[in-house]
């Protein structure tokens, strides 16, 4: 990034303030020195990267920073700082924050967060990209490091993460590489070429050799362990080198209520919704009801208002949930909760309705949910190009669409597969994941079957759908799964998978085994339409090569495993995943739906977790 040495990022509301002076303090590894200060306005698509002000630190990095201008609602603003004298110097720190401080302290720390954080908006000199996401991304790195301190970010550094996974410690590897850059030009020299990726090429600074990591996280894990090794500046690092260079944390609304996270939505802004199956009991042991809870979080992960939405008949929520075209959310009431009497009989969902609420969080539907249209046990939901809501019900092998949005107009559909799971508008047509039969049916939008389902080897128990901007239509393949539907057909004891299939339904790729594949759930698409996989086993998310090639690195094909083979992006702090989404922020969602041992009275998991700078970004829709 050149001139980009330094970041400090920092998200600014009130661009009409003047702005007040910034004291801050470059804090490095090895030898003293004075850095040159420079402050700018992230560019977003209608406007560029902007100077707002420089500054000159003494030897121990102290100096006063008065900004010229402060950014709009959908800028950040961030200081680079390079040593004195060496504009392009690859040597580099940064640091972010929601907000602009009085105060902020600029370190190893703080540059891996900059870097990951904002990995996807990082381009040579210049960070900029589609709004809401550069605002966004600024937010998620405070997570990581304290903008202010310069110390580990609170987020990172308690419950659900801290001690508790091995983000921490990675983080910590990844700090030590850049300080042994900060100490000498062998380190500097090393960290260059390990952080050198067949993707992203050669970083020409410290915070590009962080977003290569981010981007790439499969790429030679053991060479930028080494580096690490180098300068072991700050303890507790990790003890031998990770299966991939992925930062994920996890979030649970401050703890006590979210329990079966199922599935995403992005809401208005870049917010992450996520239903939920079960009501919250810390002790697996203890028999639950099923979640009267809808999960709003912010792009930074934080529980928006502090609680969650209840209300509008939600009832143990399933993986049903989809954003309609003006901006409302829809849930499907499954029903999920422990049979009688661990769950009293007059607590029993009905598993027959539809909840709606507004982009603020408003409830739109009755206390009982709209029931119309022989809703049953409905499970995955989308909105079509049309704007008509539908469902799949597990239970009768049917569909159920509320025109525009319209309950009053819903109808009842048999859709040609057993046990119908999930469904996606690919701009042409409709496709239906039949579970038990597997099989996917393909309609038009009034219902009407375009051919017979279709069946091989390449549709195998499927569940998730996803769809790309060709058209192209994604299956999460289990091979194994007979749990979302009340009846549990007999298993076909085969492997995980992922298939695709063109915009008319002929067999594009697949199956495919690699990339760490275990049993998949839920699937997405990217915004270069590479392909994210959750795995219901194995804590690891998988990546697949998209349609478009270009976007992959070199020498990968469509469908080819970006995510290593044996290990998948592993991760010690999931569970067992269904949801997958991407946000505008370049931020991997999934979730751990039910704990490792599933078997259990109360078996929901706690959690939902981002890879963070992970993905191309996908605009809010």
């Amino acid at each position: 990034m050149g001139a980009i040495a330094s970041l400090c990022i920092v998200g600014v509301s009130d661009a009409s303030a003047a702005p007040g002076d910034v004291a801050g303090t470059v804090v490095a590894d090895g030898p003293a020195r004075a850095w040159e200060v420079r402050a700018w306005i992230t560019g977003t698509d209608s406007s560029p990267v902007r100077s707002a002000g420089v500054a000159r630190s003494d030897r121990s990095g102290r100096f006063t920073l008065r900004p010229t201008a402060q950014p709009g609602t959908d800028d950040a603003f961030y200081v680079t700082a390079t040593p004195a004298g060496q504009p392009n110097s690859f040597t580099a720190l940064a640091t972010i924050s929601p907000t602009l401080p009085s105060r902020l302290t600029v370190n190893e720390l703080t540059t891996v967060a900059t870097g990951y954080a904002m990995a996807q908006f990082v381009d040579g000199t210049r960070i900029s990209g589609l709004a809401p996401g550069v605002r966004n991304a600024a937010s998620m790195a405070g997570n990581l490091a304290d903008p202010t301190s310069g110390r580990i970010g609170s987020t990172l550094a308690s419950a659900p993460n801290g001690a508790q996974t091995s983000t921490q410690a990675a983080f910590l590897s990844l700090s030590n590489a850049l300080a042994a850059c900060t100490s000498s030009p062998e380190g500097c020299a090393a960290l260059r070429s390990a952080t050198t990726t067949p993707l992203s090429g050669r970083p020409s600074n410290m915070v590009e050799a962080m977003a290569n990591m981010a981007r790439s996280p499969e790429h030679n894990p053991a060479g930028l362990f080494g580096v690490a090794l180098r300068r072991p500046a700050r303890a507790g690092a990790l003890p031998l080198p990770p299966a991939a260079w992925t930062l994920a944390l996890r979030f649970d609304g401050g703890g006590g209520l979210l329990a079966g996270p199922g599935n995403f939505v992005i809401g208005e802004g870049g917010d992450i919704w996520v239903n939920a199956n079960y009501e919250y009991n810390a002790d697996p042991r203890t028999a639950v009801c099923g979640s009267k809870y809808l999960f709003r979080f912010g792009p930074d992960g934080k529980l928006v208002g502090g609680r969650p939405i209840t209300g509008g008949g939600l009832s143990g929520a399933g993986y049903g949930i989809t954003r309609d075209h003006s901006g409302d959310i829809w849930v499907s009431n499954y029903g999920f909760a422990a049979p009688e009497p661990g769950c009293p009989a007059d607590r029993q969902p009905p598993h027959n309705s539809l909840s709606k609420f507004s982009a603020q969080g408003e409830v739109l539907s009755p206390p009982a949910g709209f029931t119309q249209g022989s809703i049953s046990w409905p499970q995955g939901m989308t909105t079509d190009r049309t704007g008509s809501v539908w469902t799949t019900n597990c239970a009768t092998n049917s569909l159920t669409v509320f025109p525009d949005g319209d309950p009053s107009r819903a109808r009842s559909i048999k859709v040609g597969v057993k046990q119908p799971f999930h469904l996606v508008d690919n701009g042409r047509a409709l496709f239906v994941s039949g579970l038990q039969s597997s099989s996917i049916a393909m309609l038009d939008r009034s219902g009407r079957p375009l051919r017979t389902p279709i069946t091989g080897p390449h549709v195998d128990n499927p569940l998730g759908l996803a769809t790309d901007a060709r058209g192209n239509v994604w299956i999460a393949n289990s091979g194994a799964i007979t749990l979302p539907c009340p009846d549990r057909p007999t298993g076909t004891g085969s492997f995980g998978s992922v298939s695709a299939l063109g915009p008319t339904g002929k067999t594009l790729v697949g199956p495919l085994r690699g990339g760490g594949i275990t049993i998949p759930w839920g699937i997405t698409t990217d915004g270069d339409g590479n392909v994210w996989v959750g795995n219901f086993a194995g804590k690891r998310v998988s990546k697949f090569c998209g349609a478009n090639a270009a976007t992959c690195p070199p020498g990968k094909s469509t469908g080819d495993a970006i995510s290593p083979d044996v290990t998948g992006y592993f991760f010690d702090g999931l569970a067992r995943s269904t949801g997958i989404i991407v946000d505008p922020a370049g931020n991997v969602w999934t979730t751990n739906n039910w704990k490792e041992v599933p078997l259990q009275t109360n078996p929901g998991g706690l959690h939902i977790v981002a890879l963070v700078g992970a993905a191309a970004p996908v605009p809010v829709r």
